[in-house]
């Protein structure tokens, strides 16, 4: 039943009564109504009639106001509002929102906010952003005509905020006259330009085998406790000095962990260029629900000012609970694994946001790093075929690559970059050519000399030049390789300057070499970062600094 309510600065007469429900009875016909009659002085005098929102405005306060300022009516916002019928588990069902918009942002009598999400014929269904506890059935809710807004701009570096832009680091508020809605389209194809340009991050592995550019969406995935979110903080600290701002978007984490992560950043100078969008664990589901979409507003801001932004959403795999959790709390229909049917557009709206814009566009760019968890290593499930499919290519980590001390523990048969070497400088590109083909051949022929079965030369070589591949490829955690580093790696194991250094030694070898290289020969690595190439004569530098280095780390005492 529809609920007209009538204020008056007085009590009314039965006759007037009579008219004006003869007026709504005939507007509504054929509707069961009902008339609610209040007395509200502050009025002064005419009626008010509410009418599912729509507010007829008769009062001599309203006139007061239009007398005084001749363009109120040209300021007037049309506001529909309605009421609280039931409220329960972070959603709320409102009655009397005619003009509500998907999406939009509610805003309670008491100021609480919620989101609109489900439009029904008779109702409106809504995700509190607030204190559930201080809602009460038939509190008013109004309109706004705006969806969710973040501050953006260069003040949010430096922060750790909740999706709603308040800060959870202690310091001020944000003070900004700038803010972006949390929704917007993703830019067409005609504003896009190819991605070519790389996108270091400072993990030997991953440029050389599976490089990323700037404006590519590049999935990261594997079972938890497999070195994830390090891949991502290693990514993030690599951007130092390299005009790159990073956002790192927390979805359902320990509140102890985002404490952790934002005082490593801080140790490596990395939180200066970095904002941190946290929703923990206790947040409420709306709030992980928006929290990617903030995240991804403000990397827009400096996307679309010319700059490169690289953003981290960890992880898409509690983002989606949390929308199915919402969803559910709906009344919506569920699908496959309990998710509602648009779970594929709830992601896929968010990652086409990050590109590579063309010069028209001011030449910024978005590069997008979203990481799933699997169950088991199951990466044919639900979420992550959705992701994969939309991403340009993944990062697999398995779990018994990191148990078996391997790390970054990076799967190289499962994981491919779509973009290829279009992301790689030249000198890189000479060096990683035939990298991951001998790697796969490494970890296969590996499998069977594990029977212990006599193995000819040429098999022994393999195995042999794969253990010192393996070794050069392992990386401490907080300790990203420069570029021209990694070149100077990658040519001193291809042409097999290792062959006499024992495996255990490995990594010890190539610390040692690389700051020998700085020390006594800092020309090869400026040349590589001039040229962006690996020229005959870099090369010839190359091998005379590992012969020279060799003398040192085999017979320390005579040099």
């Amino acid at each position: 039943m529809s609920v007209i309510r009538v204020i008056t600065s007085q009590k009314i007469d039965d006759q007037t009564k009579n008219r004006i429900e003869k007026v709504f009875k005939k507007k509504h016909s054929g509707k069961d109504i009902a008339f609610s009659y209040e007395i509200d002085p502050n009025i002064l005098g005419g009626i008010l009639v509410i009418d599912n929102g729509v507010y007829y405005d008769g009062t001599l306060k309203s006139r007061f106001i239009q007398l005084q300022d001749k363009d109120a009516l040209k300021k007037t916002q049309i506001i529909s509002a309605g009421s609280v019928i039931y409220n329960g588990d972070g959603i709320i069902k409102i009655s009397g929102l005619n003009s509500v918009k998907n999406n939009e942002l509610l805003r309670l009598e008491n100021g609480v906010e919620a989101i609109a999400l489900n439009l029904e014929k008779d109702e409106v269904g809504a995700v509190v952003l607030g204190d559930e506890t201080k809602i009460t059935i038939g509190m008013t809710v109004y309109t706004t005509g705006q969806i969710v807004s973040v501050p953006v701009g260069h003040s949010v570096l430096g922060r750790v905020i909740n999706p709603l832009g308040r800060a959870l680091d202690g310091l001020p508020e944000i003070e900004t006259d700038f803010y972006r809605p949390i929704e917007a389209p993703a830019p067409s194809i005609m504003q896009r330009d190819k991605v070519d340009t790389p996108l270091q991050t400072g993990i030997l592995a991953i440029d050389s085998m599976i490089p990323i550019g700037k404006g590519q969406r590049e999935l990261i995935i594997g079972d938890r406790q497999t070195g994830k979110t390090s891949i991502a903080i290693d990514t993030i600290i690599n951007q130092k000095g390299k005009d790159v701002y990073c956002v790192y978007v927390s979805i359902g984490q320990k509140a102890s962990t985002i404490s952790n992560l934002a005082r490593i950043l801080k140790e490596h100078e990395a939180l200066d260029y970095t904002c941190v969008v946290c929703s923990t664990a206790c947040d409420s589901a709306p709030l992980q629900y928006i929290a990617p979409y903030c995240g991804c507003a403000i990397a827009e801001e400096f996307m679309y000012n010319g700059k490169d932004v690289l953003i981290i959403y960890d992880d898409l795999s509690k983002h989606a609970i949390a929308y199915r959790t919402m969803s559910l709390l709906l009344k919506r229909p569920p699908g496959r694994e309990a998710y509602p049917g648009d779970i594929f557009y709830l992601h896929s709206r968010l990652l086409e946001r990050a590109a590579k814009l063309n010069a028209d566009m001011g030449g910024g760019s978005m590069t997008a790093l979203p990481i799933v968890e699997t169950l088991a290593g199951d990466i044919s499930a639900y979420i992550p075929t959705n992701v994969i499919s939309i991403t340009d290519g993944q990062i697999y980590l398995e779990d018994e690559l990191f148990n078996a001390g391997i790390r970054p523990a990076i799967n190289v048969g499962l994981s491919v970059s779509r973009v290829g070497s279009n992301a790689q400088i030249p000198a890189m590109k000479k060096v990683s050519g035939k990298l991951r083909l001998e790697l796969s051949q490494y970890r296969e022929l590996a499998i069977f000399a594990q029977f212990g079965s006599e193995l000819d030369a040429s098999t022994q070589h393999i195995l042999s030049q794969g253990e010192k591949t393996t070794e050069t490829l392992k990386q401490p955690q907080y300790y990203p390789y420069s570029v021209e580093e990694q070149v100077i790696l990658l040519y001193v194991v291809n042409k097999e300057f290792l062959k006499d250094v024992p495996v255990k030694q490995v990594r010890e070898f190539n610390k040692g070499l690389l700051n020998y290289i700085k020390t006594f020969h800092p020309n090869i690595i400026d040349d590589i970062s001039q040229t962006s190439d690996l020229t005959r004569e870099n090369m010839e530098q190359i091998e005379k600094a590992v012969i020279e280095y060799k003398e040192y780390f085999f017979n320390p005492d005579k040099v």
